[in-house]
């Protein structure tokens, strides 16, 4: 697991290859992550937008960017958790994820708070460091 607390926001990530999904003779690999955002603050807050970034193994950049998560901009309150499962696919057996979650808290201001990096890999591949 991996995970990072901004403003009293902690985000933790889980990420798990899907072998079902996944094709690697057609450079097909892919991966379901599983978020949990715990607002561990003292103030209400709502998650706005996403921002993905996307890293394969050869250095081959993708960012996301939207509105919310799974189509919910999810309100915590100080104390409560959300969570959600996503997943993206691969070119390459291994790869690295970041980002970031838009949060406006419930005196108005907007701020950004930290998805921690966490390493996609292959169990049918060597892991190496990306």
């Amino acid at each position: 697991m991996y995970s990072q607390t901004t403003r009293g926001i902690t985000v933790t990530v889980q990420p798990v290859y899907l072998d079902d999904q996944s094709d690697p003779t057609e450079n097909r690999y892919v991966w379901a992550y599983q978020v949990r955002i715990d607002n561990q603050g003292d103030i209400t807050v709502q998650l706005l937008r996403r921002h993905w970034v996307i890293t394969d193994a050869l250095g081959r950049v993708q960012e996301v960017r939207g509105a919310g998560v799974v189509g919910e901009q999810p309100v915590l309150q100080p104390g409560q958790s959300f969570e959600y499962t996503s997943g993206t696919p691969l070119p390459t057996s291994s790869g690295i994820m970041v980002g970031s979650y838009e949060m406006e808290a419930e005196t108005g201001e907007v701020f950004d708070i930290a998805v921690p990096a966490f390493s996609l890999d292959s169990p049918h591949e060597t892991v190496r460091l990306n």
